[in-house]
C-alpha cells in the first residue's frame, strides 16, 4: 500500500489530490471518502494573491476579483489562429477567402476588413457594458470569467471589440482572436478557444436598393418591441437583415462542408442582438451549436456613432468548425506541439482536404476522487481550474458521478464524487 501511495503521489492525479489538501484513504482501485483540509481561497486554484498581475508586458493591480491562473497566462500570446499551417489558421484563412470572394466593394476590393491581432486584455466595460449586458447577467460571474482585476479581464468573446471597430467608422469587418472562459472539462470545452466575429451595417440605400418599391421603405419607426423585431426597426428592414445574415452564414457553411451537412436554426437570446439565432450542425449524430448571431441592438449601434444604419453580427467557434471539417475528436489536440500532429496540416493550399489521423497509442486511465466542499462559496469551475493547473491537458474529462450531503445540518457540508479520465490528448508518444 505504501508503494501504491508513492506512485499515486508522483502522478498527475496524486498532485491534484495533494493540491486540494485531500487525505488518501481506501483500497488500490480508488479513493473513498477524502476530506479537503484547505478551507482557504487557495482551493480556487488561483495564484497566491500578490500586488500585481503581469501579462503581455503590462502590470495590472490585483484585487479580490483577480482569478487568472498561471496556466491560463501561459496560453496568452500563443495565437494559434495566426500560426501558419495550424488547423485553426487554415479554417480562419478559408473563411476569410470566402468573404473576400463573396463580398466585393465598389471598386472590386474586399468589402470585409479583417483584424486578427487585437490583444485579449479588455476592460469590463468593453466586454459587458458596451454590449448592453446587464449588471446582474450571469455571464459576468467571476466563476465564469478570468479577471485580472475588477476593471480588466481576458475577453470572454470577440464581441468585446465590436463597439470600438464600429466607432472607428467600419461597417463590414471580421475579427478573429483567442477568448477565455472558465468552463467544464470534456472533449469539446477548453478555457481558451478561438472565435471569429462578423459585423455588417447597412444604410437605407444598401438594404433596399434591390427591392421593388424600396424607395418607399424605411429602416426606422416609432413602434413596439416584439419577439420578431426591436421597437425602432421596421419589419421590412428586420426581415431583409435577417435574410442577409442567414444567407451569408448558410453560404459559408456550404462553402466549408458542402451541401450534405445538416444544419438548423434555433431562436435564442443575446443581450446585444434581437432577434437572435443559433446555428446548429449535426455532428456525429448530435446537434452541436457552432455560432450565434442576430440583428444588432440599435442602442449599441447608435452608441458607436452609426445612428443611420442597421446591422447584423455573428460569432462562431473556430475549434468546433475545425473539429467537424478535419475530424479532430478532442479540443485539447489543437494545443499539441507534437510534430505528428502539426505535419498533418502542412498542405499546399488552404482548401486541401485533411482527415486527422490519431497518434496516441495509450488507453485512458480512470480515477475517482471525492472531497468535502469547503465552507466558503464553491464554484464547479474552481475545481476545473485546479485540475487544469495541476494536470494540464492530460486530463480529458471530469464528470460528477455522485454527491452526498451530511444529514447533520449543523455541518452544512457536502461531498462531491468526481471521475477523472486521463489520456495523452493526442500528445502521448
Amino acid at each position: 500500500m505504501a508503494a501504491l501511495r508513492n506512485l499515486i503521489q508522483t502522478s498527475c492525479y496524486g498532485k491534484i489530490v495533494s493540491a486540494c489538501g485531500l487525505q488518501l484513504k481506501g483500497c488500490a482501485s480508488e479513493f473513498s471518502h477524502a476530506w479537503c483540509r484547505n478551507k482557504t481561497s487557495g482551493f480556487a486554484a488561483t495564484t497566491p494573491a500578490e500586488n500585481t498581475v503581469e501579462l503581455l508586458g503590462k502590470l495590472y493591480p490585483s484585487d479580490n476579483y483577480s482569478n487568472v491562473t498561471k496556466k491560463i497566462i501561459s496560453k496568452v500570446g500563443k495565437n494559434l489562429h495566426n500560426q501558419r499551417n495550424h488547423p485553426l489558421w487554415l479554417i480562419k484563412e478559408r473563411v476569410k477567402d470566402h468573404f473576400y470572394k463573396q463580398y466585393m466593394g465598389r471598386f472590386r476590393t474586399p468589402l470585409f476588413s479583417v483584424y486578427d491581432d487585437l490583444p485579449p486584455v479588455v476592460t469590463v466595460e468593453q466586454n459587458f457594458d458596451r454590449l448592453l449586458i446587464p449588471q446582474d447577467h450571469p455571464s459576468r460571474k467571476k466563476g465564469d470569467n478570468y479577471y485580472l482585476n475588477c476593471t480588466h479581464m481576458l475577453r470572454a468573446h470577440t464581441s468585446a471589440h465590436q463597439w470600438d471597430l464600429m466607432h472607428s467608422g467600419l461597417d463590414a469587418f471580421l475579427l478573429v482572436g483567442d477568448v477565455y472562459r472558465r468552463d467544464q472539462i470534456d472533449c469539446t470545452h477548453y478555457p481558451v478557444f478561438h472565435q471569429m466575429e462578423g459585423v455588417r451595417l447597412f444604410s437605407s440605400h444598401e438594404l433596399f436598393s434591390d427591392v421593388r418599391g424600396g424607395e418607399s421603405f424605411s429602416l426606422f419607426e416609432q413602434g413596439h418591441r416584439t419577439q420578431h423585431k426591436q421597437a425602432m426597426h421596421t419589419m421590412e428592414a428586420v426581415k431583409l437583415v435577417e435574410h442577409s445574415l442567414k444567407r451569408a452564414l448558410t453560404q459559408l457553411v456550404v462553402h466549408l462542408f458542402g451541401n450534405e451537412l445538416e444544419i438548423r436554426w434555433v431562436d435564442c437570446y443575446f443581450p446585444f442582438t434581437h432577434p437572435s439565432f443559433e446555428m446548429e450542425i449535426n455532428f456525429q449524430g448530435e446537434w452541436m451549436e457552432v455560432l450565434g448571431c442576430g440583428v444588432m441592438e440599435q442602442q449599441l449601434v447608435n452608441s458607436a456613432g452609426a445612428e443611420n444604419r442597421i446591422g447584423w453580427a455573428f460569432g462562431l467557434g473556430l475549434e468546433r468548425l475545425a473539429m467537424i471539417l478535419y475530424g479532430i475528436p478532442d479540443i485539447r489536440i489543437f494545443w499539441s506541439e507534437d510534430e505528428r500532429f502539426l505535419k498533418q496540416f502542412r498542405v499546399p493550399h488552404i482548401h486541401q482536404k485533411v482527415l486527422f489521423q490519431p497518434f496516441s497509442k495509450y488507453p485512458p486511465v480512470i480515477n475517482n476522487i471525492s472531497f468535502w466542499l469547503p465552507s466558503e462559496k464553491y464554484s464547479q469551475n474552481d475545481f476545473y481550474d485546479l485540475v487544469r493547473t495541476i494536470g494540464g491537458d492530460v486530463v480529458e474529462n471530469v464528470s460528477l458521478i455522485d454527491e452526498y450531503t451530511h444529514p447533520n445540518s449543523r455541518l452544512e457540508q457536502q461531498v462531491l464524487f468526481q471521475r477523472l479520465s486521463c489520456t495523452g490528448g493526442g500528445n502521448a508518444s
